[in-house]
């Protein structure tokens, strides 16, 4: 996933920043510490994977919309997939609107402009080795890579694959995501840190946490 430019906030695609789309009442997330609002941090529509997720998989026309508390940085527990600091939604694609969110003025922090992401299929043997085959085929800062659908995660430290919260199986790889080369509109992951995003199919369960 590399950033586009400019994206529009209310179209069913995988971007970052703006407000996500969501079933109509949808409440908007709050962090279980602090109970502000969290941060809207980005959308990921499921059908952008080159692969299932399984044999099972039922996540097909569905969207993942990912939140994380800035109300304190650091404070939270906001890197935990399970501390209650960042919430991943899963999504039925249909019927989807705006999700409407509390404003500035009660704490609501926007990560910034709205930014499409371009999908690029580059080979190598891992996310590491593509991201650097991307870069010197292209030319372009490896900052402007913002990580990786499916494939295996690029752990920064431990493996922290999540159990699901249903079935208590391994979750799959849905998303890892870079915090972005723009500071205005860059996601915190600890300064130069990974998130990941995972789900489980059968269950309709997702994950979010990060690693620096």
């Amino acid at each position: 996933m590399t950033y586009a430019g400019p994206g529009d906030p209310e179209e069913l695609t995988t971007r970052t920043g703006g407000a996500p789309l969501a079933p109509a009442g949808t409440p908007w997330p709050a962090c279980v510490t602090c109970e502000g609002p969290m941060q809207f941090l980005a959308q990921v529509v499921l059908n952008d994977l080159d692969r299932p997720m399984d044999q099972n998989d039922t996540q097909t026309g569905h969207v993942i919309a990912i939140f994380m508390c800035q109300n304190d940085p650091g404070m939270c527990d906001e890197w935990s997939a399970t501390a209650g600091g960042n919430r991943a939604l899963l999504f039925p694609a249909e019927g989807l609107q705006p999700m409407t969110g509390p404003g500035e003025d009660e704490g609501l922090l926007r990560l910034g402009a709205v930014n499409a992401v371009n999908l690029v299929s580059v080979p190598g043997s891992d996310y590491g080795s593509a991201r650097e085959e991307w870069g010197s085929r292209s030319g372009n800062d490896l900052r402007s890579v913002l990580g990786q659908l499916g494939g295996q995660a690029d752990w920064l430290q431990d493996d922290e694959t999540p159990g699901c919260p249903s079935c208590a199986r391994p979750m799959d790889l849905v998303a890892q995501l870079e915090e972005g080369p723009d500071h205005a509109t860059a996601m915190n992951f600890g300064g130069g840190g990974a998130a990941f995003t995972f789900a489980c199919g059968p269950c309709l369960q997702a994950a979010f946490l990060w690693q620096c």
